[in-house]
């Protein structure tokens, strides 16, 4: 069984978002998760601009909880996608082997494989900053999924 792990900030905006999103394209055969790299928002729902843009797509996240990335996400995990650069530093220093960080990518990448393009926090903005966003997870993670299955 093949493990996803999309990580941001907070792990209310962007990686809940990117989590429902795969989870939707993917069959039972695949466990998708969502963590942030800081602590702000353990437990918390989803924003819930995140909740109603999932929402108005025909998904449902409000029963997400924020969580922060630990080092022992590397052994449960089989791929780890980061929305930006600072999420990327911040997950590959915590890693501890040359596979960990392998593990680590760009989730644009895939849509704009080696252009590091980031997904940006739409958190300080209005509704269309999510919208934006959820545009962007939802190619990113269409090619996903047909690269895993």
């Amino acid at each position: 069984m093949t493990k996803i792990l999309m990580v941001c900030l907070g792990n209310i905006c962007r990686s809940p978002l990117a989590e429902g999103i795969l989870k939707s394209k993917l069959s039972k055969n695949f466990i998708v998760d969502s963590a942030g790299t800081a602590s702000y928002h353990i437990e918390s729902s989803p924003d819930k601009r995140s909740i109603a843009v999932a929402k108005k797509h025909g998904l449902d996240i409000s029963n997400l909880r924020g969580r922060q990335f630990e080092v022992s996400d590397f052994d449960g995990f089989d791929l780890i996608y980061v929305m930006d650069e600072s999420n990327f530093q911040n997950v590959v220093k915590l890693a501890r082997t040359p596979e960990d960080t392998g593990k680590v990518k760009m989730i644009l990448n895939e849509v704009h494989p080696n252009k590091n393009y980031e997904v940006p926090d739409p958190y300080y903005g209005g509704d269309h900053g999510f919208e934006n966003v959820y545009q962007m997870l939802d190619e990113a993670c269409e090619i996903i999924a047909q690269q895993l299955q």
